[in-house]
């Protein structure tokens, strides 16, 4: 058989050029007829086709005694691409249907009769392809009207995430030297994402969320080695973001923020390992620098490409946007604003440098709970019988970001941060004003598809935000017992194996060691295990 079909395209332009030139189109952009180019008058009109090509007087004797070629939207006509016996089957059919079409216009006297037999010939022996292509495109109608019946909304996609996941303590102390009891908890994280797009390029992103897990720091006394997907809603669900994002020309995207918005929907964390606690690293502090956590809230984000090396993104996030309070609103109350640059100097090499400017938002959620004066809050004040006041602060933090793709299975990444908090007032004469200086570092390693494709192993390396260097004291021994510089360093070392079970299931084992929790040498190293499941749909 393939010996005869052989032959019949050496003999037969008619069904060589439909099959080529029909065939193609319709396996290449099934779905998109109304883009593909009308029926050529001239064979130069196909930008790819030369005179030197072995089958261009067959194309030429196509369009000019039959209009049966078509080519691409690009003007190309792509005659070297390989086809299916399906592909074929749908070129003759088509070829077919210009043949009588010529007939029926009494034009048949440009079919030539040894064309026809042909022709007839290869209908027969391909009848069964075209059945079988007839009964596919009749299923494909058939479940494309049942989608379009049942589709949940013609502008709206809806997605989901959920974490499920078993940790616990394996050994260590608290902050305060105690030793923790080892413990052992079932927690969960769920996400659901309408993504809605009215003009095809911009999206409406409406996030509900909920979740049972406050994570370990109320037992270690420290937010070092906290859980990425902690999410203490108590099961109830909420929304956790609305943002819209549009697009600006070819090159500029706008995000509005109304609730949740953070730096790194419109800012690239630059970091491998960043899933957002569902993929990729456990800890938050594994997810990204800690600096990208001090926006939240409600705002205005640009991201703005920059030819292919460049990349600037700009953002204001506003933390109680929707209070009318006094020293609250979108610009009274706490914000935080964005500048970064992303140089790429290959598609391999990706590095980010980053600063952050805020007001009353210094608490990055990670590390030392020296570096935040967000402790001394309300409650604070009361357990030392003092009244309620305001502990205003302004930091500048700077961040320099490296993911380097070394090769298709590992990638070198890390960063380095550094905040300086300023104390802006004495809050009544408790404090005697100053700074803090604030570092934290890390290095990542990244091995994508490492036993199966979807897979990772990923490591990181570092220390989570310290305070290194601190000139704020107070005249209340409670309140000075709280501030100035961390004594000793603690390093955050972890591993994890991420592996993809399905395209929609995967399965993380990890572990997290803690050094010198509390940056205090004389307290036990903290491990903690993690065993973390992700459901995506």
């Amino acid at each position: 058989m393939y010996k005869s079909l052989w032959n019949f395209l050496l003999v037969s332009p008619v069904v060589c050029g439909t099959v080529l030139g029909v065939g193609k189109a319709i396996a290449e952009e099934p779905a998109a007829s109304d883009n593909s180019m009308a029926q050529v008058t001239s064979v130069s009109q196909l930008s790819d086709v030369q005179p030197t090509d072995w089958a261009f007087q067959a194309l030429q004797s196509l369009v000019e005694r039959y209009g049966c070629i078509a080519g691409y939207p690009d003007g190309t006509y792509r005659g070297n691409r390989a086809l299916t016996r399906y592909e074929f089957a749908a070129g003759l059919n088509a070829c077919l249907d210009r043949v009588n079409e010529l007939i029926a216009t009494a034009t048949n006297d440009l079919v030539k009769r040894e064309d026809l037999a042909t022709l007839q010939r290869l209908q027969e022996e391909f009848a069964a392809e075209l059945a079988s292509l007839r009964g596919r495109v009749d299923a494909l109608e058939v479940a494309t009207a049942e989608l379009e019946a049942n589709q949940f909304s013609t502008t709206t996609k809806l997605s989901g995430e959920v974490v499920a996941a078993v940790a616990g303590i394996v050994t260590g102390d608290d902050v305060d030297g105690n030793d923790l009891d080892p413990s052992t908890v079932l927690v969960n994280r769920t996400r659901l994402e309408f993504e809605t797009s009215f003009t095809g390029r911009d999206a409406l992103i409406t996030r509900l969320a909920t979740g049972n897990f406050a994570g370990f720091s109320s037992v270690t006394g420290t937010a070092e080695g906290e859980l990425a997907f902690t999410q203490d809603e108590g099961n109830a669900i909420g929304l956790e973001v609305l943002l819209y994002s549009l697009p600006i020309g070819e090159s500029t995207e706008v995000v509005f923020g109304a609730v949740g918005t953070a730096f790194d929907d419109f800012a690239s964390t630059v970091n491998f390992l960043d899933g957002d606690g569902g993929s990729g690293a456990l800890s938050s502090f594994g997810t990204r620098n800690p600096i990208y956590y001090l926006g939240d809230g409600a705002g205005l984000g640009i991201r703005k490409q920059l030819g292919e090396s460049l990349e600037l993104s700009l953002g204001y996030l506003a933390g109680d946007a929707n209070s009318p309070a006094v020293g609250e609103g979108l610009f009274q109350g706490p914000y935080s604003t964005l500048a970064q640059v992303v140089i790429k100097p290959t598609e391999r090499l990706n590095i980010g440098l980053t600063y952050i400017n805020s007001y009353n938002g210094d608490d990055t959620g990670t590390g030392s709970g020296r570096n935040s004066f967000a402790r001394f809050d309300d409650t604070f004040f009361e357990d030392l019988d003092l009244p309620s006041v305001d502990v205003p602060t302004s930091s500048n933090s700077y961040g320099v970001e490296l993911s380097w793709q070394l090769s298709d299975r590992f990638v070198l990444g890390g960063w380095v941060g550094y905040t300086n908090t300023q104390l802006l007032s004495t809050a009544g004469g408790l404090f005697d004003r100053g700074d803090i200086n604030v570092w934290n570092y890390a290095v990542t390693l990244a091995f994508p598809d490492l036993g199966k494709e979807g897979n990772l192993l990923g490591f990181v390396f570092g220390m989570e935000p310290k305070v290194t260097d601190s000139s704020i004291s107070s005249s209340n021994p409670n309140i000075d017992a709280e501030l100035g510089e961390d004594e000793d360093t603690s390093l955050h070392i972890e591993g994890f194996y991420q592996f993809q079970v399905t395209e929609n299931i995967s399965i993380t084992p990890g572990v997290i060691w803690i050094t010198a929790p509390g940056f205090n040498q004389d307290n036990n190293d903290i491990v903690i295990g993690a065993l973390r499941t992700t459901f995506t749909f």
